[in-house]
């Protein structure tokens, strides 16, 4: 048990640093460190540790990042995305609990525009949660939807937690990515079926109320003028990698430019959005760049010590097949998503988990994509799940926990089925890739 004293040592004290409220890289520098000082060289493993700053930060995989978060800011600051919602809400007619397939049918879209679930609950609660409710909805009509549909951003490309597993994990990005578009579009449909079957068990929940006769040709116009053209941004991003035309950073180079027109054709581009969103992609990016330096080093030192050798060893001695293995770690995903945020998670959990799916002989893109979905349940597990709080920032006060964790609890156990499905029939995730 020589790799244990290690091991325990690194993963327990991320877990102390973090609980104490470190901010993660902090965590992760002063673990380091200290690791350095024990298991690899002292002063030595400190020139290798800065050493690695510039490494992991030149890697090519991870220039769409920044990319793909101008893009997002970009698109929700101007006010694009309302139009969206309008355009929807025509298109749907009156049917019962129209506002509740608007929030997943804008949910999808942006998803495919922003690839943060923090920015689409937000938008989407902030703009949708007071309507639904104005309407009559039911807690769990209004808030489950939305925090469904919002969570969506962490699978459909482009997804910028997608951009930081593949990177880390040394996986394919453009693969990655292009791989969560199948399961996205199939847990969208299942989204739809439970809304569709809430409103038939209990009708009451999303009331039915007048709305204004709207002429097919009106409709028409709506999506032609305010979806159609996403659509297009949608295909310069996500089309251009299926097709093989683009890679993930010229796609993101594509997207930001496309928003870029939009704006300037619905004349909504301004110097004060292009400024705020440089910042909010700046702030993300440099704290994203900062982690994965402070990362690289760890799983150095989880190596070097002989943890990450000495912990495969351990649980390849139980006999409990790949599968057993692979509901091993999506549990302990679950468990950890409970207490702490999907970055943190990912920094703790990757360094252990891809040796073993390597010596299991794991597809990494199947595993990586499981892996973000798994994370994306982390986004919605109480206590701490932050798409919750987000959700309650935007609920009327007085709204508890329990409420807004209830509605998203059908939500949650829809996508643990598609992480089911993709384990069965690994197709599902892997065919476009392989169109690549």
């Amino acid at each position: 048990m020589e790799w244990f004293f290690p091991f325990a040592f690194l993963i327990g004290s991320i877990l102390v640093f973090m609980g104490l409220g470190l901010p993660v890289a902090f965590a992760f520098f002063i673990t380091n460190i200290a690791g350095l000082f024990l298991f690899f060289g002292g002063a030595t493993g400190v020139t290798q540790m800065v050493a690695n700053f510039s490494d992991a930060v030149s890697t090519y995989a991870l220039a769409p990042l920044p990319m793909f978060l101008v893009m997002g800011s970009l698109y929700f600051r101007s006010g694009l995305g309302e139009k969206v919602i309008y355009a929807l809400d025509l298109a749907i007619g009156n049917i019962r609990g129209r506002l509740a397939y608007v929030v997943l049918g804008a949910g999808a879209v942006f998803a495919a525009l922003s690839g943060s679930s923090l920015a689409n609950t937000g938008m989407m609660g902030s703009l949708m949660a007071p309507e639904m409710l104005r309407r009559n909805y039911k807690p769990h009509m209004a808030y489950g939807p939305i925090l469904g549909a919002g969570s969506l951003a962490v699978i459909i490309p482009p997804s910028s937690l997608g951009v930081l597993l593949g990177s880390l994990a040394q996986i394919d990005v453009g693969a990655l990515l292009i791989a969560g578009v199948l399961p996205g579009l199939l847990l969208v449909s299942l989204y739809g079926l439970l809304i569709f079957v809430h409103t038939l068990i209990d009708p009451d929940a999303a009331p039915q109320y007048p709305v204004p006769t709207t002429s097919g040709l009106e409709k028409l116009k709506a999506v032609a003028v305010n979806i159609i053209p996403m659509g297009v941004l949608i295909f310069m991003v996500v089309g251009t990698i299926i097709l093989g035309v683009a890679t993930p950073t010229e796609s993101a180079g594509l997207g930001c430019l496309g928003v870029v027109v939009l704006l300037l054709v619905y004349r909504k581009f301004s110097w004060s959005v292009v400024w705020k969103s440089l910042d909010d992609a700046m702030k993300v990016t440099a704290m994203t760049f900062l982690i994965i330096s402070a990362s690289t080093t760890f799983s150095q030192i989880f190596a070097f010590s002989g943890a990450s050798n000495g912990f495969i060893t351990f649980i390849t001695g139980f006999d409990m097949g790949p599968y057993g293995i692979l509901l091993m770690m999506i549990v302990v995903i679950l468990i950890l998503g409970m207490f702490m945020d999907q970055v943190s998670m990912m920094l703790i959990t990757l360094p252990i988990f891809m040796p073993i799916a390597v010596t299991y002989g794991f597809d990494t893109v199947w595993f990586g994509l499981m892996l973000l979905l798994a994370y994306e349940v982390g986004f919605t597990t109480p206590p701490f799940g932050l798409l919750l709080f987000i959700m309650l920032g935007v609920a009327p006060k007085g709204t508890s926990l329990k409420t807004v964790a209830f509605a998203a609890a059908p939500y949650i156990a829809l996508t643990l089925f598609l992480i089911f499905l993709i384990a069965v029939f690994p197709q599902i995730a892997l065919f476009l890739p392989s169109l690549i």
